[in-house]
């Protein structure tokens, strides 16, 4: 006597998408807050300013004074444009910053003699002091970080070529667009 199998359960059969639905529903998942680069960049950016504002509010500096604070303490006598570019900072932006340092007696500036155009940002007795007292600072974000110090030293770098890559594919963007076999 054959053996009598017991009947599957039938399962609802999904209709596969159309094509243009699986394609739109794929586009749509690139849509999503927690799949975009620039969100988790812009928020973890957010995150580390905060963590900075109490570590430099016992050294007198906001977040951006600290930077150009670093700057100078790793190149003392930079130009104005010198350390725009080192920090991706416009002068409309840099030279109030630069005005406030001066005010607080931690940086000079000056014309270059050899050049009126440039002018010349160099420490003060006082700003290069205040290097001792930041060297705190960062140890305690690392601590706040989780990270190791080879976990964010690679994080950095790749941090600097994604911002390279960016800053390359938003040159390619500019670029106007040429036909099928012209070069770019």
């Amino acid at each position: 006597m054959p053996r009598a199998t017991p009947p599957r359960p039938t399962q609802p059969t999904a209709t596969p998408p159309a094509p243009g639905q699986a394609q739109a529903a794929n586009a749509d998942r690139w849509l999503a807050l927690d799949q975009q680069l620039c969100f988790a960049l812009y928020s973890a950016s957010l995150a580390m300013t905060r963590l900075y504002k109490p570590l430099l509010a016992p050294l007198g500096l906001t977040y951006p004074q600290y930077l150009v604070m670093l700057a100078l303490w790793q190149a003392d006598g930079l130009s104005v444009g010198g350390l725009g570019e080192q920090l991706a900072l416009d002068s409309g932006t840099l030279t109030p910053l630069l005005k406030r340092l001066e005010q607080q007696g931690l940086v000079q500036r000056q014309r270059d003699p050899a050049d009126e155009r440039r002018v010349i940002v160099q420490l003060s007795a006082e700003g290069r002091a205040l290097k001792r007292r930041a060297r705190a600072v960062p140890p305690q974000v690392a601590s706040a970080s989780g990270c190791d110090l080879g976990e964010l030293a690679s994080l950095t770098r790749r941090l600097h070529g994604l911002r390279q890559s960016l800053l390359a594919g938003a040159d390619t963007l500019d670029d106007p667009p040429t036909g099928p076999g012209e070069p770019r």
